[in-house]
Order: C-alpha cells, then sequence, then structure tokens
C-alpha cells in the first residue's frame, strides 16, 4: 500500500474542500498524509480543520519564517518532511503557488512533475487534459517521487470518519532560504460569490451578454456560483480580466459549467472542458460550444436566464 502526501492550502478560505479533494485521490493509492505549513502556534488549529476528511494523519510544520521570506522557504521545509517520511507520491493543489512550490520541490528532489491534472490512480498516474483539451493523456513519473498538482474541483470530496493523528515535525530552514524577504501583501479584493476555481458551479458570460452580464450574474446568485468570462467580454472591459476562464485565463473544472452567449472557441474551450456538465446557451445552433456540451438551448440568453431562474425558484418554494 502506497503512502501520499497532500499539501494542504490554508491560505484559502476552504481549506477543507480542497484537502478534501485531494485527500479523495491520494486514498486510491493507499494512506494520505496531510502536511500543513502554518505560521507559529496554528499547525493544531488548522489540523482540527480537517478532521471530516480521509487524511490518516496531519504533520505540522510551524514558521513564520514562511509567510517572511515566500516559496523558497516553504520549498526547504517541505523537502525536509519528504526526507523523513518518504511517500509514494506528493499531491498538491493546482493553483498559481501551489504549482511554483512543486516546480521547486521536484528540482529539490530531483524528481518528475506533473501540473494541472485532473485525475489521479491508484498506480500513482495522473490523467491531464492537454492541448487546449483537444487530448486526455495519462502520465506517470518515472524518476524519484512523483510531484503532482492536481486541480480544484476535479473530484467530488469524500468524507472521513474519525479524526486523523496529529504531529508537529521540527525542521531548519536555511539561510539560502531566506534570501527573499516579503515586505508587503495586499489580499485579494473578493466579492460575495464562490472562487472562480474553487466553485462548484460557474456561470461564463461572453460576447453574446454584448456587456450586460446581470442576466448571469442574477442566476449565479440564485446557485451560489461563481461568475466567470470569455476572453472577448475580459477584452471588451465588459468584466475584470481576474474572472477570464480560458487558455490565457483561469482553468475551471466545477461539477457544472454554464457557457451562455460564448461561442466556444477552443482557447475558452481549454479552460472549461473537464467540467463535469457543461450546459451551452447560444443563439447559434452552430456555436462551437454546442460541441463539448452535455445539454444545450439555442435561444437568447436574456430570455432564458432569468426563466431558468425563475424555475429555479419555483422548485425551491
Amino acid at each position: 500500500m502506497a503512502q501520499v502526501l497532500i499539501l494542504v492550502d490554508h491560505t484559502s478560505a476552504k481549506v477543507a474542500k480542497t484537502t478534501g479533494e485531494l485527500a479523495t485521490f491520494a486514498k486510491r493509492a493507499g494512506d494520505c498524509v496531510g502536511l500543513i505549513m502554518a505560521p507559529a502556534g496554528q499547525g493544531q488549529a488548522l489540523g482540527e480543520q480537517l478532521a471530516n476528511t480521509l487524511i490518516d494523519q496531519v504533520i505540522a510544520v510551524e514558521s513564520d519564517d514562511f509567510a517572511r521570506h515566500g516559496a523558497a522557504c516553504l520549498v526547504d521545509a517541505i523537502t525536509q518532511v519528504v526526507e523523513k517520511v518518504r511517500p509514494d507520491a506528493i499531491l498538491i493543489p493546482s493553483t498559481s503557488a501551489g504549482k511554483e512550490i512543486a516546480g521547486r520541490l521536484a528540482i529539490r528532489l530531483n524528481s518528475g512533475v506533473i501540473t494541472d491534472a485532473v485525475d489521479f490512480a491508484s498506480d500513482l498516474s495522473a490523467t491531464q487534459s492537454v492541448f487546449g483539451g483537444s487530448f486526455t493523456v495519462s502520465s506517470r513519473v518515472r524518476v524519484g517521487i512523483p510531484v503532482i498538482t492536481i486541480r480544484p474541483s476535479a473530484i467530488e470530496a469524500e468524507v472521513g470518519g474519525s479524526a486523523p493523528a496529529f504531529e508537529r515535525m521540527d525542521v531548519v530552514i536555511s539561510d539560502k532560504a531566506k534570501l527573499v524577504t516579503i515586505t508587503d501583501t495586499k489580499p485579494a479584493v473578493k466579492g460575495g460569490r464562490p472562487e472562480l476555481t474553487e466553485a462548484r458551479v460557474v456561470i461564463s458570460g461572453g460576447r453574446g451578454t454584448n456587456g450586460d452580464f446581470k442576466p448571469v450574474e442574477a442566476l449565479a446568485d440564485i446557485l451560489g456560483a461563481a461568475v466567470g468570462a470569455s476572453r472577448a467580454a475580459t477584452d471588451a472591459g465588459w468584466y475584470p480580466h481576474t474572472h477570464q476562464v480560458g487558455q490565457t485565463g483561469k482553468t475551471v473544472s466545477p461539477q457544472l459549467y454554464l457557457a451562455c452567449g460564448i461561442s466556444g472557441a477552443i482557447q475558452h474551450r481549454a479552460g472549461m472542458q473537464t467540467s463535469k456538465t457543461i450546459v451551452a446557451i447560444n443563439k447559434d445552433p452552430e456555436a462551437p460550444i454546442f460541441d463539448v456540451a452535455d445539454f444545450g438551448v439555442v435561444g437568447d440568453l436574456f430570455a432564458v436566464l432569468p426563466q431558468a431562474g425563475q424555475a429555479i425558484l419555483a422548485k425551491r418554494a
């Protein structure tokens, strides 16, 4: 039975969600060990948040140096934990920070790295969607300990039955890892909707909105969904670039993706094609988005979305 180490992203507002997904993948291979890189004195509290996951053991490394010196310091500490634990694979959230850590860690461990995986198997192989979503490939690291980043929402997190065992581990951060000092940070400005890459439901608008995202936002609020946008919409200044979904934007893999007024160019499909269920709404029956959609509605989004919202509210009443 293999042992898989997962990196807990405690900077996310939904610690248990992201970590629960990684743990669900890890348990396919064997035992799951969660690693928390925590500020001094916070390891125990963060570990308690993982009580309902499939993690068998939690290891906490505590240091204020992580926030002060960034990725190099984190990787220095993670490397020491890996050398002690000797896991068979390492899973990391596929965020911008996670991919930076994965790349640095793979170099330190002289290991192969796989990024943006959408699946992980018991034989430690990973599945990726590549070339703009045109192909699905299965890959396996042959050198060293596999370091794999997993896209958020790539799987439904399963619930565990008992609290994992907890252990603190001491490490020694080298002076070389402290050469960079972070002098100031500012949290991203967030609204009341879920984070785009973590949301279970994403509703995106494109050129067909003509700059009016009100119907998209209204349905998103009813469903508790995140709002995305195509490149055409963000380039036109209709919606912030931080919400762009696609090859040059963010990659999402929600349980449900609604594409509203989006033609479905390959650049956009590359960022959402791994969604579990795709619903397309477009006036053009020949729009390429229908080629990847599970369900399609040929119609005007300004008529379809309000009706859908009313029907959903009626069902809830």
